[in-house]
């Protein structure tokens, strides 16, 4: 019987891309299943959690699909990959849209990049959108096969904040240093998309596919 991989559909995720590369790393005993449906979250045996737009739109989509309380359990019972927004909502505030409340399954804020400069004086355009290197900051089994500083590919003029200073495992800079990827138990969630992440992106799903945390 065949493995389920759960890409959580409401709306706000670049899913195709997400559930290509997955089925792209994918052996046969795994099925990669988009949806919106609490009962298949609830049930799959893995559980990715994708998404892209504004803090609101976010929160808004997510409580129009009836999906708080699977998305909240499956990120404190399985295998569980947040994508982008899909880290930034489990914090506890955002600033964007003048102030939104998130999923609060870990204290923290979600902030906007301060204006800053490079290393040449240019000004750092918001969003950063491109290549950009992280650092690990502990040893993850998500990390095999991914050396220290590989790049991987970022769209976001927000980054998190998280309290708990032990949940950050991948951290980056662009004008400052931020927290670019959490972990925590059997959750993993980067601000950057895996999916367009090419070697190193598809090395992460992979090992997240044979995950057994």
């Amino acid at each position: 019987m065949s493995k389920t991989i759960a890409v959580i559909d409401y709306g706000m995720g670049n899913l195709r891309s997400v559930s290509k590369a997955l089925e792209h790393v994918a052996d046969a005993a795994h099925r990669v299943l988009v949806t919106d449906d609490p009962d298949i979250i609830l049930s799959a045996d893995r559980v990715v959690f994708p998404g892209q737009g504004a803090a609101r739109d976010c929160m808004n989509a997510i409580s129009e699909h009836h999906l708080n309380q699977a998305i909240l359990s499956a990120a404190r019972s399985k295998p569980f990959l947040g994508i982008c927004m899909g880290l930034q909502v489990l914090m506890t505030f955002s600033e964007e849209n003048q102030g939104t409340r998130l999923m609060g399954l870990f204290p923290g804020d979600v902030k906007r990049f301060p204006e800053s400069r490079d290393a040449d004086g240019m000004r750092l355009k918001i969003p950063q959108m491109g290549w950009n290197q992280v650092k690990q900051i502990s040893t993850h089994p998500l990390w095999d096969g991914i050396e220290d500083d590989s790049r991987f590919y970022f769209v976001h003029s927000y980054y998190v904040d998280p309290e708990d200073r032990e949940l950050v495992v991948g951290s980056t800079v662009y004008g400052i240093p931020f927290t670019s990827v959490i972990a925590r138990e059997n959750l993993f969630a980067t601000q950057f998309h895996p999916e367009k992440s090419a070697d190193d992106g598809l090395q992460l799903l992979r090992n997240f596919i044979h995950w057994e945390p």
